[in-house]
């Protein structure tokens, strides 16, 4: 776990919070007016609230933008004896959401927040104001979900290599030494701007991993997917309508190799029809990392028109 006042040279500046509302000391970000509105930024594999750095400075300025590490990752504790199903995840979220009383939100999910933002979407519709989605599935009981997740699988490096790991025994082994192994792992994912790797940033997402110990919310995730161990929210038919009727925007960088956007498009198409898609040429899958300014200015924009 990384110490809570950690800053990486400055480049996360932003004040440490904690609750234990999860059943866990769980790390999040808190900046901006208090009365504005709220948006809740939601990570993924194997990233934190680091990869919002540069959302956060210029969406602080006018709203409230609360970013929660998920359990075993970042600044927030890697209990020992918790499972790290996607399902965990949406209960540690539901709970941190409720114990903060966050109404109104605007969700901005990436990779696995994606099906984790949804599903509390799913559990608490009225709560939600937004929904942006950059490089993350919207899974909402979309009847060929599991099809395109498995056709997208089969095409994806990173899905590929947990299958085959899980497999032959090594999965854990590797994921077990990821802060050593970070830039790999990340590559495989994907990300195009090599201009970000600094010793700094190598620092920020390896420094969450530094002992097998806490490495079990990246394994997790991993593993969940090889064994079939995560279980996707359904929304019931009033929840679907809700969120049907609110505004979203979809962006998602072309060269995402993970989650590939002939994949993963067609599920946010189903939900929003008429909601607008970016798609950005030439970035990859950690899309805040390769094109942190057109993101915060597509999304300044679509909050300005919402």
């Amino acid at each position: 776990m990384i110490p809570s006042d950690a800053t990486f040279a400055g480049t996360y500046p932003f004040a440490p919070h904690f609750t234990k509302a999860p059943g866990f000391r769980m790390h999040y970000v808190d900046e901006g007016p208090g009365d504005g509105e709220i948006i809740l930024c939601l990570h993924g594999e194997p990233t934190w609230g680091y990869l919002f750095r540069y959302l956060i400075s210029t969406l602080s300025r006018t709203h409230r933008v609360v970013v929660p590490d998920h359990m075993g990752f970042g600044k927030s504790e890697t209990p020992a004896g918790r499972s790290y199903w996607l399902q965990d995840h949406i209960a540690n979220l539901e709970a941190f959401v409720l114990a903060l009383g966050l109404t109104d939100i605007t969700l901005v999910m990436h990779d696995f927040g994606g099906p984790v933002g949804m599903a509390f979407a799913a559990r608490h519709p009225e709560r939600i104001r937004r929904i942006i989605s950059a490089n993350g599935p919207t899974s909402f009981g979309q009847p060929d979900a599991v099809d395109r997740a498995v056709a997208n699988a089969a095409r994806s490096p990173w899905f590929q290599w947990i299958i085959k790991a899980e497999a032959d025994g090594t999965l854990e082994p590797v994921l077990n030494n990821l802060g050593f192994n970070i830039l790999s792992t990340l590559k495989l994912n994907g990300f195009e701007n090599n201009a970000v790797i600094t010793d700094t940033w190598l620092d920020a997402y390896g420094a969450p991993f530094a002992t097998e110990a806490d490495c079990l919310g990246a394994l997790g995730w991993a593993k969940g997917f090889a064994t079939g161990a995560h279980e996707f929210e359904r929304p019931d038919p009033a929840a679907e309508r809700i969120i049907r009727s609110k505004p979203a925007l979809a962006i998602w960088g072309e060269a995402d190799r993970t989650l590939l956007a002939e994949y993963f498009l067609p599920l946010f198409s189903a939900l929003f029809p008429s909601a607008p898609i970016e798609r950005l040429p030439g970035v990859g899958h950690y899309c805040f990392e390769d094109a942190p300014e057109i993101i915060s200015n597509l999304i300044v924009d679509f909050l300005r028109r919402t």
